[in-house]
C-alpha cells in the first residue's frame, strides 16, 4: 500500500490539502495517509519547525503532499532565531528529501483565457515548465554572514549540481516540445558562466533537445509579453524562485499552480502559493494548485498517469463551473472541491 505523508501546514494550509485528501481518496483509496506537522504549528507543538516525529514519518512515506507554512509579516513566529522561523523548517525539509529539482508548470487551461492578466490572444497556448535547482545557490551555500552594518549571501554550484537539475530539465523536454532554454547571468556571475558551459556540454546528450541561453532580465520580459517562446525553463535557484512566481500570474491566480520538487527518493509536492493568513479559516481559499499537486504526485511518484490526467481534467471542469473568488467568481473551497468530485 503506497505510503503518502501529509503536512498541512500552516495559514490556508489545512483547507487546501483538505480539498486534494478528498480528490485522492476518490482517484485512489487505496492510499496510506498520515498526517504529520511543518511550519509554525509544528514549533508550537514540539517547539521545532520540521520535528524529528515528521522526519521518522518520512522515512518510510513513497511521497509527501505538503500545504503551506509561515504567517503573517507580524507572527511571533517570525522573531523566532532564524533556524526555528517556519520556512527554516521548509528548507530543511526540502534538503532532508534531497529534492533538488522542482518542477512548475505553468498552463494557461483552455477555455479561462480570459482570467489571466495578459491580453487572451497573448494568454492562450501558454505552456511551460519551469524546472529550478532547488539545494543549491543562495539559499543553500554555506559562506554566509550577518553583521551590524553588513551582511552577505555566496551563491555557489558544483558542475555535478548543475547536470542534475539538467538531467530533469532535458528529460522533460523531451517529452514536451524538444527545446531548454537555460536561464542565467552570465554577463556579470562567474557562476552563471560555470551554469552556462556545464549546460552546453549536457545538451549533447540529447540531441533531439535545442538549447538556447537566455539572461535572466530578458526573461522575465519575454515571459509576460511572448510566453508562447518558452517550452521548458532551466535555471539556478534564486532566480528560479523569481521567475516562477513570476509565471504563476500568467494563468490568473497563484491559487492554481502546482510544484513537484524530486530527487533520488521519496517526491515533494506542493501548491507555490504562501500561507495567506489574512484568509485562513474563511473557506475562500483556492485549492485548485493543491489538488493539482496531488495530481503530480500521482504521475511522477505513483507512476499512475491515469489518475492524474483525471484530477487535472476534472479541475479544468470545475473552475469553468465555479471560478473561486481570486479568480473573480464566488465559490468556496468547499465549493469548488464538490465541483471536482462531481467532474470526478
Amino acid at each position: 500500500m503506497p505510503k503518502v505523508a501529509v503536512l498541512p501546514g500552516d495559514g490556508i494550509g489545512p483547507e487546501v490539502i483538505g480539498a486534494a485528501l478528498a480528490v485522492l481518496r476518490e482517484v485512489a483509496p487505496d492510499l496510506s495517509l498520515e498526517e504529520c506537522r511543518i511550519g509554525g504549528c509544528a514549533y508550537d507543538a514540539e517547539g521545532d519547525p520540521f520535528p524529528p516525529s515528521t522526519q521518522a514519518a518520512l522515512v518510510e512515506a513513497d511521497a509527501a503532499l505538503l500545504g503551506t507554512v509561515g504567517g503573517a509579516p507580524d507572527s511571533p513566529w517570525n522573531r523566532l532565531p532564524r533556524p526555528q522561523r517556519p520556512e527554516s523548517g521548509l528548507l530543511r525539509l526540502r534538503e532532508h528529501l534531497g529534492v533538488f529539482a522542482n518542477l512548475r508548470p505553468v498552463q494557461v487551461m483552455p477555455g479561462l483565457e480570459h482570467l489571466s492578466p495578459l491580453r487572451p490572444e497573448i494568454a492562450a497556448g501558454v505552456d511551460l515548465l519551469i524546472v529550478r535547482e532547488l539545494l543549491g545557490g543562495a539559499y543553500f551555500d554555506p559562506r554566509r554572514e550577518r553583521g551590524e552594518e553588513a551582511a552577505f549571501n555566496t551563491i555557489g554550484y558544483t558542475r555535478a549540481e548543475i547536470e542534475r537539475v539538467g538531467e530533469h530539465a532535458f528529460r522533460a523536454a523531451q517529452e514536451r516540445r524538444g527545446a531548454v532554454t537555460s536561464v542565467d547571468k552570465a554577463n556579470v556571475l562567474e557562476v552563471s558562466e560555470l551554469w552556462r558551459d556545464t549546460v552546453t556540454a549536457q545538451a549533447r546528450a540529447f540531441p533531439g533537445v535545442t538549447l538556447n541561453h537566455e539572461y535572466v532580465d530578458s526573461v522575465a520580459t519575454l515571459l509576460v509579453t511572448q510566453p508562447e517562446r518558452y517550452d521548458v525553463l532551466l535555471t539556478e535557484n534564486l532566480f528560479g524562485d523569481i521567475l516562477s512566481d513570476l509565471a504563476a500570474v500568467l494563468p490568473g491566480s497563484l491559487g492554481l499552480m502546482p510544484s513537484a520538487s524530486l530527487g533520488a527518493g521519496t517526491g515533494l509536492y506542493e501548491p507555490i502559493h504562501g500561507s495567506a493568513p489574512d484568509i485562513a479559516g474563511q473557506g475562500v481559499a483556492n485549492p485548485c494548485g493543491t489538488i493539482l499537486s496531488a495530481a503530480m504526485l500521482l504521475r511522477y511518484s505513483l507512476g499512475r498517469s491515469a489518475e492524474a490526467d483525471r484530477v487535472e481534467a476534472a479541475v479544468r471542469t470545475a473552475l469553468r463551473e465555479q471560478p473561486t473568488r481570486d479568480l473573480g467568481g464566488t465559490a468556496s473551497t468547499q465549493e469548488l472541491t464538490a465541483a471536482v468530485l462531481r467532474a470526478l
